[in-house]
């Protein structure tokens, strides 16, 4: 069994998430998605959820492309998280590119999938605050 791991913060969640989903889970059999906790997010990212990451866990656990969700509490965690779950390929957004090929120094495939560029989370927090 193939499996990939992509991470994110998935607020408001829109067809531009689920499309890379979809095109991630097509690299391979299993797809572990680690969520960005609350806290990571605003310690490490300055960013405010929406939704807090127990809800933003239940909507990608109701993907049919997703099989598992994990926490992401950390930046460090990438390279430990490919050895405990095993992982064949890493895939972010094209927006990541170059930042995560330390990886391939564990052994994974690391792909960077383009973004669908009309959507974006920043852009619907824009336009809802106009």
């Amino acid at each position: 069994m193939k499996r990939i791991i992509t991470y994110g913060t998935f607020d408001l969640l829109h067809y531009g998430h689920i499309n890379l989903l979809k095109r991630a889970k097509e690299h391979g059999d299993y797809l572990i998605v680690a969520l960005s906790t609350d806290e990571f997010n605003w310690n490490s990212k300055q960013k405010k959820c929406y939704f807090g990451y127990e809800q933003r866990k239940k909507l990608l656990e109701a993907i049919r492309y997703v099989d598992l969700v994990i926490p992401e509490e950390n930046w460090e965690q990438k390279r430990s998280d490919m050895h405990e779950y095993h992982i064949d390929t890493f895939v972010m957004g094209d927006d990541w590119a170059g930042k995560f090929d330390f990886l391939k120094e564990e052994g994974v495939e690391v792909v960077y999938l383009p973004r669908t560029p009309e959507i974006s989370t920043t852009q619907i927090k824009e336009n809802l605050r106009k």
